[in-house]
């Protein structure tokens, strides 16, 4: 079977599994993990090979850009302490860990080969945690240490990785080696990002197209990857830290640059979140085939499953509670958190894709490399597995959901209302001059109105549902406006089939009445989550 007709299979296939689980409310990553797995017994899948490094450029590098383009930049500075303690401190010490479990449970492994699994399987996967977290309605706050913990740890596991698989294969690397490396590694991937996003930035600035912009857009993660990794220096946070600085400056940026890179970067994602958890499954065979039977390892890749899992729980309770305890300042700065938050943090520990490519990535040199790849491969698919089913559960039991849902909306509708009173300010001024029975006065008097009705709009959201009687203004307007939106179109649909205007002037008379639905449409959502 041809290369081509392969990956286009995969695709089809992958966003034939969204299409299905979506309406039914099902965790798309985790049942494309499964059918990947039995699709991978199929003939002619073995085939499909995996490329370590063709997947982390084409395929995770983009998901963590995107992803990166949409978490906030203040968000993440604000839990800056416990992300970093997750995306460097959790990761070596679950490194360290996994390392010893193995060395100790696995006849003839050395300690550097069983340090580099210990690598592989540390860092949590930014694609599965914030895809079942978007899914699950966790917490803001959660969200964001999640988040920025998946995004930041790669440069300290890959660095891990690059150390031990050194050691592992004969080179003399000194612990003041490692220090040093993991230092380049992440100073490099900061400042390379950093870099690359302000020149990015300004040069779109002045390109003023908003098409344009979009595709030099899309080119940013792989080439700031690209760049950073011929320095020898972490190209996944370079990739993040770009991202994280243009999703900052993106209101400078013109509002069709902004609607487009959006649709752009939502259908992308769409697809390679899709075909990166099919991939994970599909490499099933693959591994077979190295390790032969399987049989003798289950035990071993439960034991180090279980190392993996009960890792991050050791680790996070001390690291939330213990500062607070023994330093004042920390307990002023930020208050004791309830028990449920790091109980959450602590079994949202899903492995993906940048497991399975670095242990993919171990080189034939590092002894019992097969049995290596096996159990990272068996941890990815347990952890994903088992974290993302048991975890609607686990947040059912500790209580745990969005509650600052309320607080956000509030702070939206007085941001909205403070806009609104700014910009009926300047409506006045502009019209200040013009004669009573002026056009101008006439259309500011619309003008004036409709941008009271959007700023009450979100006012109206605070309301809970048993406290609104009826139908809220700007909900009739809302309905009201879709039917109208809706005949006109059935008309301009008519006239171009009756030949009286062309597709042409068709598409440019839908795309307002387009633009005009998806406010109506956005704000609708906003208010059912209200």
């Amino acid at each position: 079977m041809h290369t081509e007709v392969i990956t286009l299979a995969l695709v089809v296939g992958s966003l034939a599994v969204q299409a299905i689980c979506r309406p039914l409310g099902m965790n798309a990553p985790l049942v494309l993990v499964v059918v990947g797995l039995a699709a991978s017994f199929l003939p002619g899948v073995t085939e499909i090979e995996f490329d370590p490094e063709a997947v982390l450029l084409l395929g995770l590098t983009p998901l963590l850009y995107s992803a990166a383009l949409q978490s906030s930049y203040l968000g993440i500075r604000r839990n800056i302490r416990p992300i970093s303690l997750l995306a460097v401190g959790l990761v070596a010490f679950t490194a360290v860990v996994v390392g010893l479990v193995a060395w100790r449970i696995i006849p003839g492994l050395s300690l550097p080969a069983a340090l580099v699994l210990g690598a592989v399987v540390a860092p949590p996967d930014a694609v599965a945690a914030l895809g079942v977290g978007r899914r699950l309605g966790l917490p803001k706050r959660i969200m964001t240490i999640l988040g920025g913990e998946s995004l930041l740890n790669d440069a300290t596991a890959l660095t891990l990785f690059r150390v031990f698989v050194a050691a592992a294969v004969g080179a003399g690397v000194t612990v003041l080696d490692a220090a040093w490396m993991l230092a380049w590694s992440t100073a490099g991937g900061i400042s390379t990002g950093l870099v690359v996003g302000w020149l990015v930035h300004r040069i779109r600035m002045r390109l003023n197209d908003p098409h344009l912009e979009s595709a030099f857009g899309l080119v940013v993660p792989f080439s700031v990857y690209l760049i950073a990794e011929q320095a020898h220096t972490s190209g996944l946070l370079a990739v993040v830290i770009a991202g994280l600085y243009l999703g900052y400056h993106a209101p400078e940026c013109g509002f069709a640059t902004r609607i487009q890179d959006e649709a752009v970067w939502r259908a992308s994602d769409t697809i390679l979140e899709s075909v990166v958890f099919a991939l994970i499954g599909l490499q099933l065979t693959a591994v077979l085939e190295q390790i032969g039977a399987i049989g003798p390892l289950l035990f071993d890749a439960v034991l180090v499953t279980l190392a993996t899992v009960l890792a991050r729980p050791v680790w996070v309770f001390p690291i939330t509670y213990l500062p607070r305890v023994l330093f004042r300042g920390a307990r002023e700065r930020d208050p004791t958190p309830p028990w449920q938050m790091p109980a959450v943090i602590s079994w949202a520990g899903m492995r993906g894709v940048v497991t399975v490519a670095a242990a993919f990535a171990i080189p034939p040199e590092v002894p019992q490399r097969e049995r290596l790849v096996f159990l990272a491969f068996f941890v990815t698919v347990a952890t994903l597995l088992l974290h993302g089913l048991t975890l609607p559960f686990v947040m059912r039991r500790l209580k745990v959901g969005p509650e600052e849902e309320y607080q956000e909306l509030l702070a939206e509708a007085e941001s909205l209302y403070a806009a609104a009173q700014a910009g009926i300010r300047r409506l006045d001024e502009l019209v200040a001059t013009e004669p009573p029975d002026s056009t101008t006065r006439h259309i500011a008097e619309k003008l004036r109105h409709f941008a009271e009705l959007q700023a009450n709009s979100v006012w109206e959201q605070l309301g809970r549902p048993d406290e609104l009687a009826g139908e809220s203004p700007s909900a009739a307007w809302r309905r009201l406006r879709r039917e109208m939106l809706a005949a006109e179109r059935e008309v301009l649909v008519r006239l171009r089939s009756e030949g009286r205007i062309d597709d042409e002037v068709l598409r440019r008379a839908l795309r307002r009445l387009d633009f005009e639905e998806a406010m109506l449409v956005e704000d609708e959502d906003v208010e059912d989550t209200g």
